[in-house]
């Protein structure tokens, strides 16, 4: 599996330098891949609905626990065929949708690139595996999503997507982490195992909170819905992969793999009903509203999203097979309203409802395929959308009596208007009245109009045959969830019941708000006047908070100077081990254990004093650089006089070259500014902050004098030096070979360093530049 999880980013990168073979005729032929994978996943449908899982796995990091694990289960086996075959039909799409435009293979690759993040999610084993193809998601669609980056729009969509997918992720990624901790495993398997030790830890609260956020922020569910509308400014072959089968539910994938780890409570079931429930309403309502095409679709994805989610939540047998047949019937009439939607725009150049009527006249086909779509959505009769629509009311009516009358209403009052939004995208456009700006509207090619019509038929086709759908997928996906054998038989009918009255009754109802409901310019002026209290407007309050405290917040802290820089560390640094000395209790000198102090060291402090006296009061450049090296050369001295000639000869060497750079770099440099002119308050800030430094620090050295001296490390080293190294001189032999990545890094930056100073010194600004 890791080749097949891998291929699609495989396949991304070989476009950078083959991508313009396919940015013709050949970009069909990138249509084999997705197809590929589905007939092998197809092919693993008989095993994996008798209940068996497939496991792999594959050394990566074996230090962290962190390998290529992975398990192909009946919930990972339906969002695999899922990716594979919508994805297909993406590919063969978007070969004449974006038909001539100059990126069209780097709009390929981000969609290989994105197939394989999201086979890599729902195949993983191990979280942290999980979690880097979680973000590989975020990462690809915010290239898909941003792909007309001309467009301001566009971009600002992208970010925030990004923005709130990444912020979701942090917290998934703590989520994680803290239930690995709590398990003492990374692998989902064995967490499964391990269900009760995590659903009785004092951390469960926050880790199925952690999770929530890092579910909902991907899926849309309120408050985090706003991202989706938004990212409809990307081409449409992004908005029916990414927002209708794939991307968008892989919260659902995340919540619905980790129900039997951390389902199953209170806290679980009723947050899930709760968001879900509000989600689903509020957003089927806001649908009603909308008169840009993606815009309804947008809000309606949101609102069936909301449904899985509180299906999830619901947690009972009937809920689950509610949830895992709605995933598919969504996913079929989703993308193919997308794809109808995308029809539209490029023979028309418009979405909006207002203008639209009529095309049924010139785009037979394509209102074929809407209209399958849009009847399969409102749950139609011998349509699997009328199956998943019985499904969820009988979930409903058969939960706890004290809620199922209040749980039925919601779905009821959702599913009502899901009726009219799915009419308003796959019908109105093609009814009325022809456009007559539309009548030279022509059939676009087949690569186009074919893949809705066959999505659309598909529909129909599971709803004539809905035992296949049960019996191989939706069973092995109830027995991936629950780990329970269980037999699911799906039916198209259950006799005359309250389930099919109600099935008809949302479908009549739906009907008549979708007659009633007339498109017109001003409908979202209702709504428009709570702005304000959206969540959108919150988190862009916020968003503008932080940006204005950031600015504040580098203005004090990062205004361009390296000795307000150097400063402000010292002072931190000081205030730390200030601090540390006062609640280290009292200080004592043992006098007897010091060794009395000779002429030559007291000589040889008097003249470092003075060099640092020169250096701080000096005007010349040239003159503290001399200085620096006298203090240099004393501190070597410091090391002979106790007995360390290793580590003063190195001293030496270093400031000896560093002498003679600082002299090749500050030679044409003008002097200081004169002593007396500066601020004399600066002044004596400086040199109490300085003195305190070396006060605090020579308090510290005195303090270590107290500590017990153990000389076993440098025994290590002065045993080892020579014969692991081959080295006589053990401080360069642990800084070249002991200590060798520290020396290597440092070695990096300086580098890095001298680089800036170069590009400095060879800058020639202009006049206009300068000024």
């Amino acid at each position: 599996m890791l080749l097949i999880v891998l291929s699609g980013l495989i396949t991304s990168c070989l476009l950078i330098p083959f991508g313009k073979f396919f940015r013709s005729k050949w970009s069909l032929s990138l249509a084999v891949l997705p197809l590929a994978l589905f007939m092998y996943f197809a092919g693993h449908i008989p095993f994996i609905s008798q209940g068996n899982t497939i496991v792999e796995s594959h050394r990566w990091v074996p230090s962290l626990s962190v390998n290529f694990d992975f398990s192909l289960n009946g919930l990972s086996l339906l969002f695999s065929l899922l990716i594979t075959g919508i994805g297909s039909i993406i590919f063969i799409y978007a070969s004449s949708y974006l038909k001539g435009h100059v990126y069209q293979d780097r709009f390929l690759g981000y969609l290989c690139l994105f197939m394989s993040a999201m086979l890599g999610v729902v195949l993983s084993d191990n979280i942290l595996l999980l979690f880097v193809f979680w973000e590989l998601t975020s990462i690809s669609s915010f290239f898909l999503i941003g792909f007309n980056n001309d467009n301001s729009e566009s971009r600002k969509s992208a970010i925030t997507a990004l923005s709130i997918t990444g912020l979701g992720g942090f917290f998934l990624l703590a989520g994680l982490i803290l239930m690995s901790q709590v398990a003492g495993t990374y692998s989902i398997g064995k967490l499964v195992e391990s269900a009760q030790v995590i659903t009785d830890h004092q951390y469960y609260p926050i880790i199925i909170a952690l999770v929530f956020v890092g579910a909902f922020t991907k899926s849309a569910q309120f408050p985090f819905h706003f991202w989706l509308p938004g990212a409809m400014k990307a081409p449409t072959p992004v908005s029916a992969y990414l927002h209708s089968a794939t991307m968008v539910k892989a919260g659902i994938f995340l919540l619905a793999r980790f129900t039997p780890v951390l389902g199953g409570t209170d806290a679980w079931s009723w947050t899930l009903m709760a968001v879900g429930g509000f989600t689903m309403i509020y957003a089927a309502f806001h649908s009603l509203f909308r008169i840009d095409l993606k815009g309804v679709l947008a809000y309606s994805t949101i609102s069936a999203l909301g449904i899985l989610t509180f299906l999830i939540g619901m947690g009972s047998e009937e809920a689950l097979i509610a949830a895992c047949t709605f995933i598919v019937v969504h996913a079929l009439y989703k993308a193919t309203l997308f794809l109808v939607t995308g029809i539209i725009d490029h023979e028309t150049g418009t979405r909006d409802l207002t203008k639209l009527s009529g095309l049924r006249a010139v785009l037979v086909p394509v209102f074929i395929a809407g209209l399958l779509a849009a009847l399969s959505s409102a749950g139609l009769p011998l349509s699997v959308g009328f199956i998943g629509k019985d499904l969820i009311y009988e979930a409903t009516l058969h939960a706890d009596a004290t809620v199922s009358m209040y749980l039925t209403a919601a779905a009821i009052l959702t599913n009502i208007c899901l009726v009219a939004a799915g009419f308003m995208a796959g019908i109105r456009p093609f009814t009325g009245k022809l456009n007559p700006a539309f009548e030279k509207v022509h059939l676009p090619h087949a690569t186009m109009w074919i893949p809705p019509l066959v999505l659309g038929i598909l529909g129909f086709i599971l709803g004539f045959f809905p035992g296949i759908l049960g019996k191989y997928v939706v069973t092995a996906v109830l027995n991936g969830m629950t780990g329970m054998p269980a037999a699911v038989e799906l039916k198209i009918w259950h006799g005359f019941n309250l389930v099919l009255l109600l099935s008809i009754g949302t479908l009549v109802v739906g009907a008549v708000l979708y007659l009633l409901n007339k498109p017109r310019a001003g409908s979202l002026q209702l709504l428009e006047r709570f702005n304000r209290l959206s969540p959108q407007a919150v988190f862009g309050d916020i968003s503008h908070f932080f940006v204005s405290f950031s600015e504040r917040y580098t203005n004090l802290f990062h205004n361009g100077f390296l000795r307000s820089y150097l400063l402000k560390i010292i002072v931190f640094a000081e205030i730390l081990l200030l601090y540390e000395l006062l609640i280290g209790g009292p200080i004592f000198i043992d006098y007897s254990q010091l060794s009395p102090i000779t002429f030559y060291e007291a000589a040889n402090v008097f003249i470092l004093i003075g060099a640092v006296i020169m250096t701080v009061t000096t005007s010349s450049r040239l003159t503290a650089v001399v200085g620096t090296s006298v203090i240099g050369y004393a501190i070597c001295l410091m090391f002979v006089f106790y007995s360390a000639p290793d580590l003063a000869i190195t001293q030496f060497t270093i400031d000896t070259l560093t002498v003679v750079l600082f002299v090749f770099v500050l030679f044409n440099l003008p002097s200081f500014l004169n002593f007396s002119t500066n601020n004399k308050a600066t002044v004596v800030r400086d040199a109490f902050v300085a003195i305190s430094f070396g006060v605090i620090l020579s308090i510290i050295a005195i303090k270590v004098l107290q500590q017990p001296t153990s000389i076993d490390i440098s025994n290590y080293y002065g045993k080892y030096a020579y014969e692991l190294a081959k080295g006589k001189n053990v401080v360069n032999v642990i800084l070249v070979d002991f200590r060798g990545f520290d020396t290597m890094f440092e070695i990096v930056v300086l580098s890095i360093a001298a680089l800036g100073v170069y590009s400095l010194l060879k800058l020639r600004l202009k006049s206009s530049e300068k000024e």
